[in-house]
């Protein structure tokens, strides 16, 4: 089991961004920028302006995975600073601001760390991908794809993982049923990237509101799993269905690609991001 790189110590390093009314907006560390009207500046990109500045500068989960939600304001994550500890009141958490920089306030807590997650295009309810704590051997415990019902939730960590297993540390003294369990186990390590449900129409009708839950893959598992794009089908009444779209960048235990992330593309094709070949690939569907 080799270390993960960590980040560059010092940089505040832009990450994640998201794009509205011709505005740009890029996710740091530590605070959102914007850049106005930058389709109409490529050749000489405006300057960045400050949308918000008070966020925690910890550099351990301190990437940002930045989107609009439904109701137009900024959401983005607050990733424990740690694999595991008792975090600040200011991490392990999704947050949003409105576009202006105001309004900052906590949608759900007790969540270790997500880059990834959507709304549902009929409910309009947050769907998330959450990474679980490490060290606690192969096959535990699970990472998630977790919903937000409503706000101020809390989803376990660090007192319980997955959903009904205490952590033996902070777990003393708690019970798994004060939390909000997940909507989904999706394996232990798989590390769950993108979430996007599908709204297109070039795919079969059956995949309209299906999530693609895009999984780059295990880092300190001696088995490595993940290295795939699940497509995750929601039933009313009943389990999720769990199955995968995409898979082949793990070739028994040599890796040649890490997908990350999904795009769904106008015509209805999907792109995949994969930040180890350095490539994004299309789908597309013919009839």
């Amino acid at each position: 089991m080799g270390r993960r790189p960590q980040q560059r110590a010092g940089h505040d390093l832009p990450n994640g961004v998201a794009f509205k009314d011709g505005t740009l907006y890029i996710a740091e560390v530590s605070k959102i920028s914007k850049m106005p009207g930058i389709e109409d500046k490529l050749d000489s990109p405006p300057a960045m302006e400050l949308v918000y500045d008070t966020l925690p500068k910890d550099l351990p989960h301190g990437w940002k995975y930045l989107a609009f939600g439904p109701d137009g304001k900024l959401y983005f994550n607050i990733g424990a600073p740690c694999n595991i500890c008792m975090p600040p009141d200011t991490h392990a958490n999704l947050s949003r601001v409105n576009p202006d920089g105001i309004g900052f306030e906590y949608v759900a807590h007790g969540v270790r760390n997500s880059v990834g997650f959507d709304w549902h295009p009929v409910t309009k309810q947050l769907y998330f991908a959450t990474h679980a704590r490490d060290w606690m051997g192969d096959n535990e415990p699970s990472d998630k794809l977790d919903v937000v019902t409503k706000k101020g939730q809390h989803f376990g960590y660090p007192y319980c993982h997955q959903g009904d297993m205490l952590d033996p540390e902070f777990g003393k003294g708690h019970s798994c049923k004060e939390f909000t369990p997940p909507l989904l186990k999706t394996g232990p390590h798989v590390a769950g990237n993108g979430v996007e449900f599908y709204t297109g129409s070039m795919f079969p009708p059956e995949y309209k509101n299906r999530i693609f839950l895009t999984q780059r893959g295990s880092w300190n598992r001696s088995e490595k799993i993940g290295f795939r794009v699940m497509m995750v089908t929601l039933r009313p009444g009943a389990a999720p269905k769990y199955e995968v779209f995409a898979q082949g960048w793990l070739q028994g235990q040599e890796i040649w690609g890490r997908p990350v992330y999904t795009k769904q593309m106008k015509d209805g094709s999907l792109l995949i991001a994969d930040d180890y070949a350095g490539a994004i690939y299309r789908v597309s569907y013919q009839r």
